[in-house]
């Protein structure tokens, strides 16, 4: 099961990469990436039904951690998608109350579930065989109503809300990162204030996010003392890129299994390999 999902996975994400490199517009890659990962935990399904565990173990992993990562991609892209068709017509005062409505949402779910959100983000264990077996459905542990029409052969009490809160991470991210936008719009930018290089970035803005996010945390910039938006912005400008809403892009950089910081590791492995070539010299 491991060895499969994990492979489902990667065509996943490499199905998503491609959808948002040919779509700019938010609804057009939410819709298709909708009908994508649809089919793909059909797939998932499909196999699972003829799947066996070979311990309980192996099922509360499953249901903790496997499954709910091809979910909260699902529920985050419905999300979206719900949320640009809603996007009122107005100014920066009626999109910002909009988006603060919106997180507002997400901050109730979190009140409501708090208990659970304390024992997933804890790594807490001792509830995880009414949580993530299935028929150990417990009604005073907090239920979702959907789960008492939920497939239960396919189904835990608690794996979609697992699913919804790696899902909310993200949508708070999309949400902060309109209102960034927003905020953006209102700020002329002096363009004579700014040097522009020559340099035009052709990696990827995945790999950029990752650069970005290390010199940040290595305090490089202002000793240490510049905002992460503004040294993103810098990048912006100076290497004339849109890394659109880097902040998510680095939560799906975290969310790797494997392999985390592939770009820093790439940068290493090639000056160590130049520096080989010039000793030989």
């Amino acid at each position: 099961m491991k060895h499969y999902s994990q492979t489902l996975l990667l065509e996943l994400n490499r199905q998503l990469e491609v959808i948002h490199a040919e779509n700019d517009e938010t609804i057009k890659y939410a819709e298709q990436a909708i009908r994508v990962l649809i089919s793909i935990l059909e797939q998932l399904k499909t196999f699972f039904a003829k799947y066996e565990f070979p311990n309980k173990d192996d099922e509360i992993h499953f249901f903790k951690h496997i499954k709910p990562q091809f979910v909260y991609r699902l529920i985050y892209y419905n999300e979206i998608y719900n949320i640009e068709s809603n996007t009122p017509y107005g100014g920066e005062k009626v999109l910002r109350k909009f988006y603060h409505s919106e997180l507002e949402k997400l901050k109730t779910y979190f009140d409501d579930n708090l208990d659970f959100y304390r024992y997933y983000r804890t790594g807490n264990t001792c509830l995880d065989k009414k949580y993530f077996l299935r028929g150990k459905h417990d009604i005073r542990l907090t239920l979702d109503s959907f789960y008492f029409q939920a497939d239960h052969r396919f189904t835990t009490s608690h794996d979609f809300k697992v699913a919804q809160i790696m899902a909310n991470d993200l949508i708070q991210v999309y949400l902060e990162g309109e209102i960034h936008k927003l905020e953006k719009r209102m700020v002329p930018i002096n363009k004579s204030d700014l040097t522009l290089g020559k340099q035009k970035w052709t990696g990827s803005k995945v790999a950029l996010v990752e650069l970005i996010y290390a010199l940040h945390a290595e305090g490089v910039f202002n000793n240490g003392s510049s905002d992460l938006k503004d040294v993103a912005e810098f990048f912006e400008h100076t290497l004339n890129v849109d890394l659109g809403q880097f902040h998510r892009t680095f939560l799906e950089i975290r969310m790797r299994k494997s392999d985390r910081t592939k770009f820093l590791n790439s940068l290493r492995d090639s000056v160590l390999k130049r520096m080989d070539e010039a000793d030989e010299t």
